[in-house]
């Protein structure tokens, strides 16, 4: 399985590519990455170096690639942060030159815009794009509940509200959606859920909430569940799979009292988790 994953990446630490790329290849996958941003850290530090690449520089990689020839083997694409529509076009791009050569190949978009607490924190226009444009033309999506919050137009509060939002969503594109970070009336204080739906099914796992605040595992829920449901074609299988995969990195850096999730030090969890969770239909 090749993947094209297009995010962010930092030098130190693990969010955006720096995330994703390692356990899609601890997984088995050859993974062609192209930064969107090169940062020394991630910016919660509050200070950090390096620059933001435009949507060109985007098109240039893909051209090399392309040169290559191959193209047609790239089974999907995967996006992250995007610092620019400009760069969002870019990768729509790059997901229309590789459907072109592989009608089958999947693109899977976490749609990065904010999280509750902190809103919105991506630039202006981002969040309007990836609703009006990025949606409509991925299979995938993973959005936490803050962003199908602004995807769906919905107040989420309960699960058949959850249900409601991704069935909208769905509606604009995306067949499959995995929600992550829900907590709903339903769900307990000391518990956080997931959510999956695809083909009018919907189902949920439940971890027990852990106390730590790091920056980074989205991408890595992502990553692992767009492997896991491009080789199963099952959402209950890649929720399962996914979920157990970053409990088990999580609480390892709990453990370690790490500010950085351990992708390195607990790389076993990506192929051997220690924490299974059943996926329920619900």
């Amino acid at each position: 399985m090749n993947v094209l994953s297009i995010q962010s990446h930092v030098a130190y630490g693990h969010v955006g590519n720096a995330s994703a790329v390692f356990p899609m290849q601890r997984l088995g996958v050859e993974v062609w990455p192209i930064h969107t941003v090169q940062f020394s850290n991630h910016t919660g530090y509050g200070s950090w170096k390096g620059r933001v690449f435009d949507g060109p520089a985007i098109e240039d990689l893909v051209e090399g690639i392309a040169e290559r020839g191959v193209l047609g083997r790239c089974d999907g694409v995967l996006s992250g942060y995007m610092g620019s529509a400009d760069i969002g076009n870019a990768i729509l791009s790059a997901v229309a030159r590789v459907r072109s050569l592989n009608p089958e190949a999947l693109y899977c978009c976490d749609p990065v815009i904010g999280d509750v607490g902190r809103g919105v924190f991506v630039r202006p226009g981002i969040p309007e794009f990836m609703r009006e444009q990025a949606l409509p033309a991925a299979d995938i999506i993973t959005p936490n509940q803050f962003e199908l919050d602004y995807l769906s137009g919905l107040t989420i509060q309960t699960l058949d509200d959850v249900k409601k939002a991704v069935k909208l969503v769905q509606g604009m594109g995306p067949k499959v959606i995995l929600v992550t970070s829900v907590e709903t009336r339903e769900t307990p204080a000391d518990s956080v859920d997931l959510v999956a739906g695809a083909a009018g099914r919907f189902w949920r796992v439940r971890t027990p909430k852990l106390s730590l605040s790091v920056n980074g595992a989205g991408d890595a829920i992502a990553a692992l569940f767009f492997v896991h449901y491009a080789r199963s074609r099952s959402a209950p299988t890649a929720l399962a799979e996914a979920s157990a995969s970053v409990y088990g990195l999580l609480k390892r850096t709990e453990e370690a009292g790490s500010r950085e999730i351990l992708t390195i030090a607990a790389q076993d969890e990506f192929v051997s988790p220690t924490h299974r969770f059943d996926a329920e239909e619900v």
